[in-house]
């Protein structure tokens, strides 16, 4: 399993990730962004998958990072 951290542009998309992360039995939670990662709503959606899951994303989703141990990795990117 990794760890994921991924930021938004609104929070309701991220409540709504959130909410289907975990509706789809995986461990989410929101919180505040990281100060190293810019997001433009400050909220952010860290869950442990065994893949990125963005199919599961809201539609305003900005980013999905991999964390390890040397820090955010970021995967992808959306418009």
């Amino acid at each position: 399993m990794t760890e994921y951290l991924a930021t938004f542009h609104t929070h309701l998309a991220a409540l709504r990730s959130h909410r289907a992360l975990t509706g789809a039995g995986i461990a989410a939670r929101m919180a505040p962004v990281p100060r190293k990662i810019s997001s433009s709503c400050g909220t952010c959606v860290f869950y442990t998958a065994d893949a990125p899951s963005e199919t599961l994303l809201d539609k305003d989703t900005e980013a999905v990072y991999r964390l390890d141990p040397e820090g955010a990795v970021k995967l992808m990117e959306f418009e």
